[in-house]
């Protein structure tokens, strides 16, 4: 009986319903995920598995500069199109960001190609980064544009489809991939699959949105928002973007500097293990964006503090048994990776404890950017960006892993104690879990 009034309440919040629905795709892809990293770390040298991890958080940094925030930003401009009764200039908007997501990632590739190969390599220490990073460069434009693709999904309101393409559609060329190169002997090429994986990603998307625009009603209504306007509402979000993906970069690039592959290799199985916990501040996060940009452009502050309050909520509910059951069996949990892994136990515990008390700070980050505070969000970020970049370059070389670790948990806890505090004193809004 009890059962059946949880499923009923449910069933009648579309919040907690769409959320849920959401998570459970996601959990899906974080096992998936899971899944992959053991064959990975069972199967390939602990270098090859570095270089990949190496590659991915070029990706993450560089790629965020490129999107130039589009792939937040276009949530804003669905919530306030919506508010405007004009979302069917959501399309326009979107060719446009395309244009500027493929002139940004042309300047990136000009520039690694000036930049001496040698001058790289020897930083590095390694023959190999320089064409690692050329490779990663040359695919960029696709690899922001399946980001985008997945995010312009959400927009349409086509939440599943995102959620697909997000969790499970995203691993799928790299996980068959992988397989195949395993079995023909021909490991050396993981770098190399991974990103021809984001061409195909960037395709099929693409098919995906052609088909989702073709079947909305086009009216003729006058351009709201310019070229100019679209990205002065969308760098700054970028600059924020970039500054948390430099956050979970400078450690795997000062680990590579100072130790090694093998050293990336294990602290990055750590981390890909605490985005468990921010696969769930994320889904809810990404789940009340529009309806947060929507409320405050509409002025509805008492259903804002409502979503937020219940967002905070959910969030720290979900967390905290996850939190706990991960660092009991801590040991447990990297040993199946290979017991050489283990060597990142005291990173890992500092990462995922460090990641559960960030939960209870809500969607503090979504508030700002969703509200036009993304200049302050991206000071905030700027700070906890130098703030991480002392820390990485002072106790990795003393430290290692576990100095990392420190340093991206220190950083982290920043920005989120700030932002919280801000929005307090802007909005009279608690965002921390109450």
């Amino acid at each position: 009986m009890k059962t059946n009034k949880i499923f009923e309440r449910i069933s009648k919040n579309p919040f907690l319903k769409q959320s849920l629905s959401t998570l459970f795709l996601r959990i899906f892809g974080v096992l998936l995920l899971f899944g992959f990293t053991v064959f990975l770390t069972k199967s390939y040298n602990p270098k090859i598995v570095g270089q990949y991890d190496f590659v991915r958080s070029f990706l993450l940094a560089v790629g965020s500069i490129c999107m130039l925030g589009f792939d937040q930003s276009i949530l804003y401009f669905k919530g306030f199109l919506v508010s405007q009764n004009a979302v069917e200039q959501l399309k326009k908007v979107y060719v446009k960001m395309i244009m500027m997501l493929f002139a940004a990632s042309l300047l990136v590739l000009i520039i690694i190609l000036c930049i001496d190969k040698e001058r790289i390599n020897n930083y590095f220490s390694d023959d190999e980064v320089y064409t690692i990073l050329l490779k990663a460069s040359a695919i960029l434009f696709f690899y922001g544009l399946s980001l985008l693709n997945t995010e312009v999904f959400r927009a349409l309101d086509k939440l599943y489809v995102a959620e697909l393409f997000r969790n499970i559609l995203k691993y799928i060329p790299l996980i068959i991939g992988s397989i195949a190169l395993f079995y023909w002997h021909k490991e050396t090429y993981l770098v190399d699959v991974f990103l021809i994986g984001f061409v195909l990603l960037a395709v099929l998307s693409s098919v995906f949105i052609f088909i989702y625009f073709n079947n909305t009603d086009e009216i003729k209504t006058k351009e709201i928002f310019s070229n100019k306007e679209i990205f002065i509402k969308s760098y700054p979000i970028a600059v924020s973007a970039m500054a948390i993906f430099l956050l979970m970069c400078f450690d795997v690039m000062f680990l590579k500097k100072y130790r090694n592959d093998e050293t990336v290799a294990f602290y990055s199985v750590g981390v890909k293990v605490m985005t468990i916990v921010s696969v769930i501040i994320l889904t809810v996060n990404i789940t009340v964006s529009a309806k947060i940009a929507e409320m405050f452009s509409s002025h509805n502050i008492t259903e804002l503090r409502k979503i937020l309050r219940n967002s905070s909520r959910l969030i720290f509910c979900i967390t905290f048994p996850v939190i706990l059951l991960i660092s009991i069996f801590s040991e447990s949990v990297l040993s199946f990776f290979g017991h050489q892994y283990i060597a990142a136990q005291q990173a890992f515990l500092i990462l995922i404890i460090g990641q559960g008390i960030c939960s209870a700070f809500g969607s503090a980050p979504v508030y700002l950017n969703m509200t036009g505070r993304q200049h302050i969000f991206q000071i905030i970020l700027i700070a906890a960006v130098i703030i991480n970049f002392l820390l990485n370059r002072f106790l990795i070389p003393e430290y290692g892993m576990t100095g990392a670790a420190i340093a991206y948990v220190s950083s982290a806890l920043f920005w989120n104690c700030i932002a919280a505090i801000i929005i307090y004193k802007k909005d009279k809004i608690l965002i921390f879990l109450h």
